[in-house]
């Protein structure tokens, strides 16, 4: 039963408007923020500008000038803190000629906006300001503090970004709802990660000598195979009831030195992505302990595993709120109210909550958009999607905030 009235929630409701959430996603999706180099100030000084037009309290954490992060606050603040988060940088546009629509112009079509960055993660940026203007200009009472963090880095790990502002922004939220794209669910935790490299050495020799020689790109061949047979098939068999099972592929291989050469190295990138409970350090040994065997069908190549990660892999264990977590609950009850779905799921991807939970404070995945849709040609979102994701978001921080 939600705690906020039907007179209160109108009123929230009432201040959301289509024209104001296509033109600031528009205007976003027009700011050309690609990560690398990651450069967010002309974003970060419009979602400032409106943010301030309507009283918020903004200020700018930055540890690198071409990446601030806003830190925008309203309401009394004698009471809880709930932390809107959604980051504004966007990965590469890819070849040009491939997109049907320019990738920054924002175009609407049918129903939909398109460009780099509308889905990831524009779309939840704009529905984060916008909901959080909303419960300000509808002058319902609250008690504590509506946040708004729109950040750096989110594509490269956060160091700039979410983090940052953590470190050196001084922020203690009570709840966290980090804006992705999972279709306006609500997203209880998202899986961890323990990406390695996997590296085999060989000897050279002459390509019409390979006796001479040791193949590591034979012995890598070994492997994979062995992963694909072996670790694979039990991976799918883990499974957490929100979470979509444990996986892991092979994404990146690199090995030789000239065609008529036998190679002494190959490399691979093993994407591995954790359900709750599963030890990442653990998954890495998973794998060396096959590729050790594997390697020994090629006599003389040698193989080592390596952790990718510079800090602590144990930071990147799959998170998880409780699934009554008063932050859980508002989301629940917005959209029940707004007769949008209402099932619990999981993130598969990797966002910004890792960092909140890192320092202490539980974070809850939901946005707008198809997460199919992310880093691809003609990426795009509906209008209607982020409409929906204003509204709920806007619900959650009445039923959390209001007196």
């Amino acid at each position: 039963m939600a705690r906020f009235s039907d007179e209160a929630a109108g009123r929230v409701l009432g201040e959301i408007h289509q024209r104001e959430v296509v033109e600031l996603l528009q205007r976003l999706i027009q700011v050309p923020s690609v990560n690398p180099p990651g450069d967010v100030r002309l974003a970060v000084e419009h979602c400032q500008r409106v943010l301030e037009a309507e009283g918020f309290r903004t200020r700018i954490v930055a540890i690198e000038e071409h990446k601030p992060n806003l830190i925008a606050e309203f309401g009394p603040g004698d009471g809880p803190v709930v932390c809107f988060n959604a980051h504004l940088d966007v990965v590469p546009p890819g070849e040009l000629s491939a997109w049907k629509f320019p990738p920054f112009e924002g175009v609407v079509h049918e129903g939909r906006v398109y460009g780099r960055g509308a889905g990831d993660d524009k779309a939840s940026v704009t529905a984060q300001v916008i909901a959080a203007i909303a419960l300000a200009r509808s002058e319902v009472p609250i008690r504590g503090t509506i946040m708004v963090t729109a950040v750096a880095d989110e594509e490269i790990g956060g160091p700039a970004g979410t983090r940052a502002v953590l470190e050196h922004g001084g922020i203690k939220p009570d709840y966290v709802i980090v804006g992705e794209q999972t279709m306006n669910r609500i997203a209880v935790g998202e899986k961890g990660f323990s990406g390695c490299k996997v590296v085999t050495h060989g000897k050279t020799a002459h390509g019409a000598l390979p006796w001479e020689g040791v193949n590591a790109v034979e012995a890598m061949a070994e492997i994979i195979v062995a992963l694909r047979r072996e670790l694979w098939p039990k991976l799918k068999d883990r499974t957490h009831p929100y979470f979509q099972p444990s996986a892991a592929t092979v994404n990146l291989i690199s090995g030789g030195v000239k065609a008529n050469v036998v190679p002494d190295r190959c490399e691979i990138y093993i994407d591995r992505r954790a359900i709750p409970g599963e030890d990442v350090v653990a998954s890495i040994q998973e794998v060396r302990d096959i590729a050790e065997q594997a390697v020994q069908n090629v006599p003389g190549a040698t193989v080592e595993v390596l952790n990718i990660w510079p800090g602590d892999p144990r930071d990147l264990e799959a998170i998880m709120n409780p699934p009554d977590a008063p932050h859980v609950a508002a989301l629940v009850e917005a959209n029940r109210y707004l007769d949008m779905n209402t099932d619990l799921t999981a993130f598969s991807m990797g966002t910004d909550g890792r960092h909140f939970f890192a320092f202490g404070h539980k974070a809850v995945v939901y946005g707008p958009g198809d997460p199919r849709t992310a880093h691809i040609q003609d990426e795009w979102v509906g209008i209607d999607e982020v409409m929906e994701a204003a509204r709920a978001l806007s619900l959650a921080a009445l039923e959390l905030l209001g007196e």
